[in-house]
Formats: structure tokens, C-alpha cells, sequence
């Protein structure tokens, strides 16, 4: 967890798509800091919405240099410099017990915790506290657990809504599942068992119009910055069945890694697809397209044939997008094959294939997963047509960096 000391700063990231509510849960915290003294960086004094309702009865606000000042010691300050020389600035120039910086929309809180874990002149003076990420429930539900295609909301450039969704859960130590008051009980339970086969560690806070105690939000330590790359679900499902299945070189079955799964409320589940023989990129890239409504989450490394890169498959609810990594170690010249060999012992290496495989998980609500096993197997290459390269066609990126939208929202 985050080392607090005197001279560390505590910082909770704040994130959520555009029309969540983030900016009424930073008016909530800045009305109801109590003894605290809060700092708070947003994107633009406008979005703050400072006015009567942002502060107490009675208190006054002065702005000055693109800072408003609270009569209850609080400030906001809007995000004109880089993030870095903001949050140093403000240590040094002005004193506070917190700081909430909220991500943009458009964007997942990582990389800005990142900025505070590295060897920089901002981790020397912040210590992270908690990822919070503010949900639209009936939104995120429309996105992962209905029939209808979620559509984007606000000026959220190309990137589709479920990925957005999808990345900042993802990474959350607390989710606010707000408007509920728009929901039945019923709908906010499947919205936090969904939310949990994301992020299993996530604490969920049901919220209207944001409004949460403080308290549940500052001051509780839940960043640990050696987790912040392990935090996703699909990242637990796979190290549960690298941990079930030492010799990965057969299908994986159905995997539950220790944390609770509400499958038998709500049909959440999970399992992992291996396989050393690789996909043929029409049959794979049609699967990928016809993947059902039910798959939340898919995610891993598939092995496409007459390809030498390790393609990365995420799919967040309707968007599908691959991206080519870098190559198979198998497919480097002997001489290169061998040092990063050497230098990768525990490397899972193939007679035949080398590093050559694939492994996907899947998640998803009351998904079909034989059916969704038959269908991947069918989508492998033939040994003919592992002979004839003419009939491997491919639309999956084979240039290092490379990414294709194999189906968009």
C-alpha cells in the first residue's frame, strides 16, 4: 500500500466517462471536506461548475490565477499545465492534506497513478491513495449486460464507450455505481457483480447524484503500487489457470480463481482458451465479429497463421480492436532466439512451435462457453491450408505497433 509520511501528500484519481457524475462528486467532496483541506485538479474551470451549490452556505470564492479559493481552506485549480508541474506547484506553493485529480473522460487513471509511482519529482512529494472510478449504471448496463449497442456520450473522440468503461473499471480500487437512482435493486446488483468480474478487489458504492460520505473515498490506502498492472479480472483468471494447468499446451477448462463469482445469481463467469496451433485469420476475425452480447471481457494473445507478431486481442462489449505487439521469439534469428532465451528461463517453449500460442479469456453473463470453445477450434487452420499461404489472407496487423478494428461499436 501507499507509505504515507509527513511530508507525502495523499492523492485519490478520480475517473469516469463523460456524463457519470465526476464533477458532482468533486462538488460532494469539496462541500463536505469536514476538518480536511482539499485540493482538487480538473481539466478546466468550467466543468467545476463553481457556484452557490460547489460550496457551503455562506462561503465566499476567489478566483485568482486559475485557482478557487474556498473559505473552508479547500481549493480548485484548473488543469492549464501538464499534470507534473501542476501537482508540484501546488506542494510547494499551497498547503493541503489531499488532492483529487480527475482524469479526463476520455482517458483511464493508470497512466496519471503511474506519474506518481515513478522516480520523479511528484512521487517524491505524493503518495497515492485510491483509484476511483464513477460509473453511468444504467449506461454501463446498457453497455455489458443488454441486446442494444451502447452509444457514446460527450466528445469522446474514437474511442468506443465500452473500452473506456472496460479500462477504468478495470484498474479501480472503489466504483461508484451512480444514478442509481435510475435503477431497480435488481439491476444494481448485476451491475456490481459485473463490476467484480472486472475488478474483483473493487469495492462498489451505490450513489445518487454522487453523493457518498467522504470518508469511503479519502484517506483508505487501497493503491498498492506494485499491483497496479495485476489489478484486472481477466489478469486474475489467467494466473488462476497458469497455476491450474503447469502444461498449457491443451485447452484450459473453465477457471475460478478464488474470488467470489456470482454465476449462480447472475451467470458471470469465466474460462481461459489455449491453444499451440494457430487461428486462420477469416474464420478468427469472424468469430471475433459474431462474438456474443454476453462476452463482457476478452483479452489475451492469439497466434494468426502466416503471421510472425503476437497479436493482443481486447474486446470490451461491441468493440474488438488487435494490435501486433512484436514478434514470436521462434520467428528471430537464431542468435537473437537464443539470448532472449537465455534470458527468459521460465519462457513455456515448444519443440516445434516455440513461444508460438494462444490464450484468450473470456468473461462474460450466461455466455455459452462449449459453444464458444466449438467456434475457436473451428476457426484453427487445417493442415492444408497451413501448406497453401495463398488461402491466409489476413486483415490482423503484422507490423509491430499496429493495431486494426476488427469490429467497432
Amino acid at each position: 500500500m501507499a507509505t504515507e509520511t509527513a511530508e507525502n501528500i495523499p492523492v485519490t484519481i478520480l475517473s469516469g466517462s463523460l456524463g457519470a457524475g465526476k464533477t458532482t462528486l468533486l462538488n460532494h467532496l469539496l462541500s463536505n471536506a469536514g476538518d480536511r483541506t482539499l485540493a482538487v485538479l480538473v481539466n478546466d474551470m468550467g466543468a467545476v461548475n463553481v457556484d452557490a451549490e460547489l460550496v457551503a452556505e455562506g462561503s465566499e470564492l476567489e478566483l485568482e490565477g486559475g485557482v478557487a479559493e474556498l473559505s473552508n481552506g479547500c481549493i480548485c485549480c484548473e488543469l492549464q499545465d501538464d499534470l507534473e508541474t501542476a501537482v508540484v506547484r501546488l506542494a510547494r506553493d499551497r498547503s493541503f492534506d489531499h488532492l483529487v485529480v480527475e482524469s479526463s473522460g476520455i482517458s483511464e487513471p493508470a497512466p496519471v497513478a503511474r506519474l506518481f509511482t515513478t522516480e520523479s519529482r511528484v512521487a517524491a512529494r505524493y503518495d497515492v491513495d485510491t483509484l476511483v472510478t464513477v460509473l453511468d449504471t444504467p449506461a454501463f448496463l446498457e453497455a455489458f449486460a443488454g441486446d442494444e449497442t451502447p452509444q457514446r456520450r460527450g466528445e469522446e473522440g474514437d474511442r468506443p464507450l465500452s473500452d473506456l468503461l472496460v479500462e477504468q473499471v478495470e484498474v479501480s480500487n472503489v466504483v461508484l455505481l451512480n444514478k442509481a437512482d435510475l435503477c431497480t435493486e435488481t439491476e444494481l446488483t448485476e451491475a456490481a457483480e459485473l463490476v467484480r468480474a472486472l475488478q474483483p478487489d473493487a469495492e462498489t458504492i451505490s450513489t445518487t447524484f454522487s453523493a457518498v460520505d467522504p470518508d469511503r473515498l479519502l484517506g483508505k490506502d487501497l493503491f498498492d503500487p506494485k499491483r497496479v498492472n495485476d489489478l484486472p479480472g481477466w489478469k486474475r483468471v489467467l494466473a488462476a489457470a497458469d497455476a491450474d494447468h503447469e502444461h498449457g499446451d491443451e485447452v484450459a477448462h473453465d477457471s475460478h480463481h478464488g474470488h467470489h463469482h456470482p454465476d449462480e445469481v447472475y451467470g458471470v463467469s469465466s474460462f481461459v482458451y489455449r491453444r499451440r496451433q494457430p487461428f486462420h485469420p477469416e474464420r478468427f476475425a469472424a468469430f471475433l465479429e459474431t462474438l456474443p452480447a454476453a462476452i463482457v471481457r476478452a483479452k489475451g494473445t492469439a497466434w494468426i497463421a502466416d503471421n510472425e507478431m503476437r497479436v493482443s486481442i481486447a474486446q470490451a462489449g461491441p468493440s474488438v480492436r488487435a494490435t501486433a505487439r512484436g514478434p514470436w521469439i521462434a520467428s528471430l534469428p537464431e542468435v537473437e532466439r537464443d539470448l532472449y532465451r537465455s534470458n527468459r528461463p521460465d519462457l513455456e517453449w515448444h519443440d516445434d512451435h516455440g513461444d508460438r500460442r494462444t490464450e484468450l479469456v473470456f468473461i462474460g453473463t450466461d455466455h455459452d462457453e462449449s459453444v464458444l470453445r466449438t467456434d475457436l477450434e473451428n476457426a484453427l487452420v487445417t493442415d492444408d491450408e497451413w501448406s497453401d499461404p495463398a488461402s491466409l489472407e489476413s486483415r490482423f496487423p503484422d507490423e509491430q505497433g499496429a493495431e486494426v478494428l476488427v469490429r467497432e461499436p
